[in-house]
């Protein structure tokens, strides 16, 4: 608590300078000072086989501050703090040493979250230090905004938009903080990793995504070479009725890039990976299905699962993450989902999930279990940048004799505000 009130009242001091000028010599090092920040206050239940129940009251306070450099347009700074408390220890926070309880991955930590240089250069942007980073879906690389600690990465990114619809991403990771404690094994890790994504807009009903994700050791997953293409639009039926859709393949095979000190062994990979969405809004009604498949290992001698190691993945195969590492048998996720959502009422939605093998294993169920997922959000009446969230995840498992096959119901409370200067 006294962390977070340190924090807090560092908040409201880097608030009151956002239009301070700092100076040397006459010429202004920082300009155009502005800062952010948000508070997100969080309550977690994990009801889970074999484990005392968790009970998780955390607070995440992020507060950020930027500025031009040396009074130009195209340098810019960026720096921001993120801490994590946690108000019991009702629950194995990987670090807590509660481990007789349910994980909740939200161990109480205070990172430098983000700290970059951005150099314009024309219309491409370079952008160096640590650094947030969410592709397309975040289905391969993203910023794991669901936990409490974010997901950052130490990299050199660049950025273009010149021609016209064509977007073009390149960045080169050196480290990955992932949302552990980083005093912990887990909670960074060295690599040599190059992520490449371009997209253009064909037409206003679609447009088309390659990527070529090359992972390096260090990471969670193992090192792999990804390439895939996706196809992503909204299509506008008739008045108050839109469709949208999502088709998209990608391979794994053999890693390019190593770590320096690498230790010789030869890796492989060989995996596949499909991906099929389609969606409708009918004058707010939603109602959608996917099909989404992580090859899993099918005998031969470079077989391996489909891993997606840098990914956002709470909200990829259900919310109970009960598939963050995807199994031997790899994952094929068949799920539907209906709702509603408005600007006065805000957004429900249900979706229902069931899980099997893709390749079955030996001695084992080719099934894994269903699950329900349900969400409310809004923004709160009366208070702006304040909004809520109630949310609910029920995995109901095929017993086997794997770990995994456990029942797991999860259930979350959230209020969030957000605040910046003018």
């Amino acid at each position: 608590m006294r962390k977070m009130v340190k924090m807090s009242l560092a908040a409201v001091m880097m608030m009151g300078v956002g239009s301070v000028s700092v100076q040397a010599e006459g010429t202004d090092i920082l300009s155009n000072i502005k800062t952010k920040g948000e508070i997100r206050a969080r309550y977690e239940m994990v009801e889970q086989d074999a484990k005392d129940n968790a009970n998780a009251f955390t607070n995440r306070l992020t507060v950020g501050v930027g500025a031009d450099l040396f009074g130009t347009d195209w340098l810019k700074a960026y720096a921001e703090m993120t801490d994590v408390r946690a108000l019991n220890e009702n629950y194995n926070s990987t670090t807590n040493g509660q481990t007789t309880h349910a994980v909740v991955a939200d161990p109480e930590q205070t990172r430098l979250t983000q700290a970059y240089v951005d150099i314009k250069l024309g219309k491409p942007t370079l952008r160096v230090g640590r650094q947030m980073i969410n592709l397309d879906n975040q289905r391969f690389v993203g910023a794991v905004g669901w936990r409490q600690m974010f997901q950052t990465f130490d990299a050199y990114t660049l950025t273009c938009n010149s021609i016209e619809n064509l977007s073009v991403f390149a960045s080169y990771v050196t480290q990955v903080n992932r949302v552990f404690d980083q005093e912990t094994t887990s909670g960074q890790r060295d690599t040599r990793t190059l992520l490449l994504n371009a997209s253009y807009k064909v037409m206003p009903e679609l447009k088309a995504t390659a990527y070529a994700y090359m992972i390096g050791e260090g990471t969670a997953g193992g090192s792999h070479d990804t390439y895939g293409l996706a196809l992503t639009g909204d299509v506008a039926v008739s008045d108050g009725v839109k469709l949208n859709y999502r088709a998209e393949y990608a391979t794994q095979t053999d890693p390019s890039l190593e770590n320096s000190g690498y230790n010789g062994a030869e890796v492989k990979a060989d995996a596949d990976y499909m991906n099929f969405e389609l969606g409708a809004n009918v004058n707010g009604f939603l109602v959608g299905a996917r099909y989404e498949v992580l090859s899993g290992k099918d005998g031969s001698a470079d077989s391996t699962p489909f891993q997606t190691p840098l990914a956002t993945l709470h909200g990829q195969n259900g919310w109970a993450d009960m598939f963050l590492t995807t199994l031997a048998g790899g994952i094929e996720d068949i799920s539907a989902y209906v709702g509603y959502a408005s600007k006065d009422f805000g957004k429900l939605q249900v979706i229902y999930h069931n899980f099997q093998a893709d390749e079955a294993q030996a001695g084992e169920d080719d099934s894994y279990g269903t699950e329900i997922d349900a969400v409310y959000s809004r923004a709160i009446p009366g208070v702006n940048n304040l909004s809520g969230m109630v949310k609910y995840a029920s995995f109901d498992a095929k017993k086997g004799t794997s770990a995994y096959q456990i029942d797991v119901d999860k259930f979350w409370l959230m209020l969030t505000y957000k605040f910046a200067s003018k």
